[in-house]
Order: structure tokens, then sequence, then C-alpha cells
């Protein structure tokens, strides 16, 4: 018993120390994870009251920038929107970016056919309907859409140095345009610049081509820059106190319709505010080209024009236009294209009359004529005649149900006199009337109020044909009709038979894809027209006129 009692005694007196150090080390690391736990507390509080301190620093200094100078960016508040709301967002942003609110059209082909077809474009006289410039720069507006919010950023006051600095508009993808006020440098040859010296316009740099089409092939960049020290541009070897224009030629040039859509009216639409004071500056200058239109590029501009291409002066100017387009084809829509004075069709084609001392601005008006002791003048009838495809077939019997109604009769090829004379010619007229085809053009020396009477062949061409000359006509104040061939009035009848696909079903041709409209229903179509279901468009012409 004595011994038990010794060896307990023993045991307790060897575990007491174990235990009390267990203890010393327990109470020394809660020590440490109490102090651990009030310094990150703490450090955590301190961040959380710095972080509240800078957002309400920031939103203060946010309210005191008045709202027309702020830039939203596209993923400013997506922490309170969906991802999807986002992407809709920014759809929205670029929907305002983009003005023209075009009609959906069928996939066009690629650049490689377009290239390919280009020889039958000009045998139809009309746009190839090639609208992947489109899609082609679906990807280029996302990527420009906030460089596009600063488009129209500009001063039409070329002389307002202060605020000015460069600006490219680059999200359409049909064209591009800048506008450059202030100290600009333009110098040419084979690496043309145009350059803006301004301390407060960003460095930055834009690759343009300069014509209304910019998806075409061979088309010629001119560079477009920013810098902020005159040390950085080229020193100005001559200076005008006159804005100027950079533009190009070729691309589609020399095809009737392409003249007037890609150049004529798109320079109009960008140098006619200047009122004849601006400078051109012309890459790929056509000599013989500008040399036929000269009346028109004398109205446009009193200045010489210079061959940038091969230019070796720097050259600068208080404003420089870089690029020019139109929104539509062959017309000018005020609300869409900057014209920098609400200029419209009507206005381009009285500045053509001006240019060419076109007498008529009116059509005879039948109601008013009454010769003393004569038969009542009659009205002038043009018919164009073409040579290659879309002939009319029974040209002369046209002809003389045209004169049975009352009108005198002309028909007219191309131009053999002096492109003056034939401008005046088809001044003279009251009714043009044309199968489908870049003779149509003409329509725009015709006095505001004529009638233009449209011959649209075969094939469900409607939409094409109001597209190039339909909507076109009634911008420019003309009295717009059209005359749709029927199957049995196609030469394709005799070609197919009534039962083929040409013939039978065109809106399986269209679907094929644009080569085989383009072949067949433009350029290996005829007409003849039947005169008897002809005649009531000819009555309604000559009622127009009344």
């Amino acid at each position: 018993m004595v011994r038990t009692e010794a060896k307990s005694a023993r045991n307790t007196n060897r575990s007491s120390p174990w235990k009390s150090n267990y203890v010393a080390y327990g109470l020394l690391l809660g020590s440490v994870f109490v102090l651990l736990y009030l310094m990150v507390s703490t450090q955590f509080s301190y961040s959380q009251k710095a972080l509240l301190e800078l957002d309400r620093a920031t939103v203060d200094s946010a309210e005191t920038i008045p709202a027309k100078h702020r830039r939203n960016h596209p993923r400013q508040g997506m922490q309170d929107h969906s991802i999807t709301d986002f992407w809709i967002a920014l759809e929205e942003e670029v929907a305002k970016a983009h003005t023209e609110q075009r009609r959906q059209e069928k996939q066009g082909e690629s650049e490689q056919q377009w290239a390919q077809k280009n020889s039958i474009e000009e045998q139809s006289g009309h746009e190839m309907k090639s609208d992947n410039w489109e899609e082609k720069s679906q990807s280029e507006k996302e990527e420009t859409v906030e460089e596009s919010k600063q488009f129209g950023g500009g001063t039409d006051d070329y002389n307002n140095v202060a605020d000015a600095k460069p600006i490219c508009d680059t999200s359409f993808g049909k064209y591009d345009v800048c506008e450059l006020a202030g100290d600009t440098r333009a110098r040419g040859g084979s690496g043309a610049t145009v350059t803006l010296v301004s301390p407060r316009a960003p460095p930055k740099e834009w690759e343009i081509k300069p014509y209304s089409r910019k998806y075409l092939d061979g088309l010629k960049a001119v560079t477009v820059k920013s810098v902020p020290n005159p040390e950085n541009a080229p020193q100005c070897t001559t200076r005008l106190n006159i804005p100027a224009m950079v533009i190009e030629l070729g691309g589609l040039t020399g095809n009737y319709w392409h003249d007037f859509t890609d150049v004529l009216v798109p320079l109009f639409i960008g140098a006619r505010r200047f009122n004849g004071e601006v400078q051109l500056l012309v890459v790929n200058l056509l000599p013989f080209w500008v040399d036929r239109y000269k009346r028109i590029f004398g109205k446009i501009s009193r200045h010489e024009i210079v061959d940038f291409e091969n230019d070796d002066v720097v050259r600068c100017y208080p404003h420089v236009v870089v690029g020019y387009g139109s929104r539509k084809e062959f017309t000018i829509d005020p609300s869409l294209d900057e014209t920098g004075g609400g200029y419209t069709m009507v206005d381009f084609t009285k500045f053509l009359r001006s240019a060419y001392s076109l007498p008529r601005q009116r059509p005879i008006k039948l109601s008013e004529v009454r010769p003393a002791g004569g038969r009542r003048r009659r009205p002038r009838m043009i018919i164009l005649e073409r040579t290659n495809s879309r002939k009319i077939l029974n040209l002369a019997e046209v002809i003389a149900a045209a004169e049975a109604v009352g009108f005198k009769v002309i028909v007219a090829g191309r131009p053999r006199a002096s492109y003056d004379v034939f401008t005046r010619e088809m001044n003279s007229f009251d009714v043009m009337v044309g199968v489908h085809g870049a003779g149509l053009t003409n329509c725009v020396f015709l006095p505001t109020g004529a009638v233009l009477l449209q011959i649209v062949p075969y094939g469900r061409l409607e939409e094409i044909a109001r597209t190039d000359f339909g909507n076109p006509a009634r911008d420019m104040g003309l009295r717009y009709m059209e005359y749709s061939v029927a199957a049995e009035e196609s030469s394709l009848m005799n070609v197919f038979g009534k039962e083929h696909p040409i013939i039978k079903d065109p809106a399986t041709v269209h679907m094929s894809g644009w080569g085989n409209v383009a072949e067949w229903y433009l350029a290996k179509q005829d007409v003849r027209i039947n005169v008897e279901r002809f005649k009531p468009s000819l009555l309604q012409a000559l009622k127009q006129l009344q």
C-alpha cells in the first residue's frame, strides 16, 4: 500500500512540469494569433476607408466636369449590367455613329468576283450591288466606334486654330473623311502626307484612301497625322489662305454613271460649301477625264488642280478635307451627307445648269402653250439608244407610238459633239426614255419637273432600277416613271423558253448570285416593247406635263 502511494506520487510529480509547459506554449500561441488578427483587421478597415475616400473623390471630380465634355467609354457601367446589355449598348453606339439606316440586302460576292465582273458593270451602267463592303466593315465598326465619336469635332471656321484637331471618321464601310482645321501641311509624292500641327491634338495617324469606295482594289492611301510641334512636320514651301481638299480618281471612274455617283456628286457634297475658294489635291489625276468635266471642276474650284502624286511642294493651308463620298447612290441626302449647307440633289442639278449655262429651268407646260393661230407645241422626248445590250429591238415602233400620242421624238446614242453641246441638247428635252443603263445618268441635265421614264428589263430588276435612277430622279425634282418589261417582251424568252428558271423563276437566279443576274438579265438581254402595253405609260408621261 505504501509502495503504491509512493509510486503514484512520483508519477504525479513527473506529469506536472509537462502540463505546465504545454499551458505556457498555448498561451504564447494564442497571444500571437490575437496580435495577427488585430493587425489584419486594422489594415482591412483602413483600406476600405481609403477606397471609400478615393471613390468619393472620383465622383466629386467627375461632377465638376461639364456633361458636354464627358466621353463615355463602352466599358463604363458594365458592373451594373449583364454582358448582353453591354453588347446591346455597344451596338446602339455603332448605330449612332452610322446615321444611314440602309436596308438589308442579299449577301454580296467577294471583291475578287467584283473585279472579274467589272467589265459587265461598265456595260450595265450601274453599281454592281457589291454590298460586301458593309460585311467587310462590320469588324472595323467596333474597333473604330470610339474614334468615330470624335467626328464632327472640327470647325468650319478654318481660321480658328485654337480648337483645331484632326478628325477622321473611318467607321463607315464605304468611304472615309478627315477634317483638319488649323496649321495643316500637305506634302505630295509617292508617300503623300497631310499633317496637322497643333499642341492640343494628340499624336495620331491614319491611312486614308480618299476615294468614295474605299473597298476597291488598286486605290492609293494618303497618310493623315497630327503632331504637337512644328519640328515634327514638313516645313512649308508655300502657304495659301484657302482650304484644300484631297481626293482620288481612278476606281470605277470612266463608267458614266460612276463618274457622277463616285466623283462629281461626292465632290459637290464635300466642296460646295467653300463656294469655289478651295484647292483640289488629286491623287491619281486623270487629265483627260478632268478635261471632259472641266466646267464642273472650274465651278467647284477657282484654283489650280494639283497633281498630288507628283507634287514636290509642301503646301500649307488653314483647313484640309481628306476624302469624299455620299451615303446613297447617285444622290444627296442632306440628313446624312455633311454638305455644310444643307444642299440637295436639286441644288446639284441647278449647279450643273449654271456650270454649263443651260437655259431651261422648267419643262414645257402644255396647259400654258397656246400658239396664236397654230398647232400646240409638242413636248420633246429623247429615247436613249443602246448599242451593246438591252437594246430596243423594235425602236421604230416605239418612236411611232410616242409620236402618235403627241411627242416630238429624238433618238440619241453616244454623244458625238462636244460635251458642252451635248449637255445643252439634253437640257432641251421634256421627257427622257431609256432602258436601264448608264445613259440615264443624263437626266441630271433635264429641267426640274421633267419626266424620266425608265424601261426596266425582265428579271426582277425593279429595286436595282429604283436605287440607281428612280430615287435619285425624284430627289432631283423629276417626275419618275418606270415600265417593267414582261417575259414575252424579253429576248431571253426565245433563248430559254418559258419553263426555264431564268424566265419562270427570276428569284432563284437572284439567289444563285449576282454574277448570273448581271450576265443574263443585264449583259445578254434585249427587249421588244409591246407598244399597246407601253402606250399607257406614254400617255401618263404626257399627262405629267399638263
